[in-house]
């Protein structure tokens, strides 16, 4: 059985960092489109998105954003994690296909609120930052470990 297992506030320093990779795909795309009833031919129109300034379709900026919550919830802290804020700058776009390494660094501890506030980067495979912004988070104060609850697999058709 896998675990998830999180850092309490008094086990975070500042300049300690998380990450993780992952390859954006068409399934990706077309799952958060549905989640987020984000439909904007940018993401779903070919022939619309030759006649933009990216040349191709685009994934959805936001799901960098969710990328960074995951670490957040998943990694550092981990479970018991409450998002506060985050602030959030596309520099580049991400295409079906890019392989995106979020990471995020803790900058500031606030010990009167239990709060640290991370700066957060995401760079595609050839090393260009595609998002930087931060995120503020409560960070969990009890240790937490638990079982890490199966996904069901999805199927598009």
């Amino acid at each position: 059985m896998e675990y998830i297992e999180n850092r309490t506030y008094d086990q975070i320093s500042i300049g300690e960092s998380a990450s993780v990779t992952r390859t954006i795909t068409e399934a990706d795309i077309t799952i958060f489109g549905i989640l987020s009833g984000d439909q904007n031919p940018a993401h779903f129109d070919q022939e619309y998105a030759e006649g933009s300034m990216f040349k191709r379709r685009i994934a959805h900026g936001m799901i960098s954003g969710a990328l960074i919550s995951a670490v957040l919830g998943m990694q550092l802290p981990g479970p018991g994690t409450i998002f506060i804020s985050q602030t959030v700058r596309f520099r580049r776009p991400v295409y079906i296909g890019d392989t995106i390494t979020v990471t995020i660094t803790v900058t500031e501890k606030n010990d009167a609120k239990q709060r640290l506030i991370f700066d957060c980067q995401c760079v595609n495979q050839d090393g260009e930052v595609t998002t930087v912004g931060t995120a503020e988070v409560l960070a969990p104060t009890e240790p937490i470990r638990r079982p890490l609850a199966p996904l069901p697999a999805i199927q598009l058709v």
